[in-house]
């Protein structure tokens, strides 16, 4: 570009952004979520299209480290958004129906993953072949939370129960590949294992101190008339240092904003919620997209060899069988009914931005090489895309009957899903 590295960034910047809102809107127009554009915008930048001289070229390498840094602030601000619009009390009114769900879609999927990882290890595994075989087998295991959430909403489902119960589940799914992420981390050696010790001090902070310290400050700042203006950069402060403490424990830093969302006071809040929400959904909606274009660059399938591309459709249709089928059987399980069972396997399938970021640290600790990045990369696009089409066959809509749920759930049904605004951001 230019040679001046200010200028280049700003440059950069621009046209990521650009691109990963033009390719958004085309996503959205063929009813695709936006995260999809946003990743396509991102392989056109990639080796596999222009030659790694011409994705140089487009991403500096003196420019990839501020890119990615922005990226990461607009990821935490989004997790720190999911956590904090999650309903606890619905979980605990479908608890028998949500665990039924998060066994099948989970523990189906991590044993298929690792079983189908266990051939691949000597040609794609760089480090520990144990440690890849774990991995995949977790990386199977997602259901992509903000993905879905967003998907719900553009449908109008986030309202309904069958859209309250999935939400519950992937979230819950979620929390457990990342601990299961960070074990196997820890495994490799990427992080001192003693650190992964504290873990549950730094859960029984969050909500034993923090969250009451939060409470109380923001009481007082609604009794001295402050706005919601004042509040949010003590929240940015706050979620910064939650996202700095999960790094330095060897977890990734979005199960740190995703705590910090969770831990956040809701009662407190008031009127100020919404307005507070207001804020951080900006920084995400302008940051967010940076990260799916970036995800998208380092994809290259252009030297694949018969052979590979045989291992990705291999990689595709286990993950969509084991995914959809450990589900499906779980919510059967659980006592969902087959018309409740098959849209909420469907929804289980997305993965998305979730598994975008588990393979991109897969990558970054040594787990796993760069084509089988690459191949994660698509096959997480192809069950995020399938997504959509497949919930018109289920014939599930706003305002369609609601799901028979087990008989301990006689709770009366109000899902709490991420506002259309909200899960929008991205």
């Amino acid at each position: 570009m230019t040679g001046n590295i200010l200028a280049d960034f700003f440059l950069t910047f621009a046209l990521v952004l650009g691109a990963a809102k033009v390719f958004a809107a085309l996503a959205r127009r063929l009813g695709q979520p936006a995260v999809v554009g946003e990743i396509c915008a991102g392989l056109l930048a990639s080796p596999m299209i222009i030659t790694q001289a011409g994705t140089d070229a487009v991403f500096p390498a003196e420019v990839k480290p501020l890119l990615g840094a922005l990226a990461n602030v607009g990821l935490a601000t989004f997790m720190f958004i999911i956590g904090y619009e999650i309903d606890a009390a619905f979980l605990r009114r479908r608890r028998k129906a949500t665990m039924g769900l998060v066994a099948g879609s989970v523990a189906v999927p991590l044993v298929a993953g690792a079983a189908l990882a266990v051939p691949l290890a000597r040609s794609y595994a760089p480090g520990s072949h144990t440690a890849f075989v774990l991995f995949v087998g977790v990386a199977m295991s997602v259901t992509a939370f903000p993905v879905l959430a967003r998907i719900l909403a553009d449908r109008g489902l986030n309202t309904h129960p069958l859209g309250g119960l999935t939400l519950a589940a992937a979230a819950v799914g979620d929390l457990i590949a990342w601990a299961c992420l960070a074990g196997v981390v820890a495994y490799a050696g990427a992080a001192g294992q003693w650190r992964m010790m504290l873990l549950p001090v730094y859960l029984g902070l969050m909500f034993a101190v923090v969250r009451p310290l939060l409470a109380r400050f923001v009481e007082r700042a609604g009794a001295r008339g402050l706005g919601a203006g004042r509040l949010v950069p003590t929240l940015v402060v706050g979620l910064m240092l939650s996202c700095a403490v999960t790094e330095w424990l060897g977890i990734h830093f979005i199960f740190g904003a995703f705590a910090f969302g969770a831990a956040m006071p809701r009662a407190t809040l008031g009127d100020m919620r919404a307005e507070i929400m207001r804020h951080m959904e900006q920084v995400g909606h302008v940051l967010l997209p940076l990260y799916f274009v970036v995800a998208g660059t380092k994809v290259d399938l252009s030297a694949f060899t018969v052979a590979a591309l045989l291992t990705l459709a291999a990689v595709i249709a286990v993950a969509v069988v084991s995914k959809a089928g450990g589900a499906y059987a779980g919510a059967r399980l659980s006592g969902l009914p087959h018309e409740t069972a098959v849209p909420a396997a469907v929804l289980m399938n997305t993965r998305g931005l979730t598994e975008i970021v588990i393979v991109a640290v897969a990558l970054e600790m040594g787990l796993i090489n760069q084509d089988f990045y690459s191949m994660m990369v698509v096959m997480a696009v192809v069950t995020t895309a399938m997504t959509g089409p497949l919930l018109k066959l289920t014939r599930v809509f706003p305002g369609s009957p609601s799901p028979v749920l087990p008989p301990d759930d006689s709770a009366p049904d109000r899902p709490a899903a991420p506002s259309e605004k909200t899960v929008k951001a991205g």
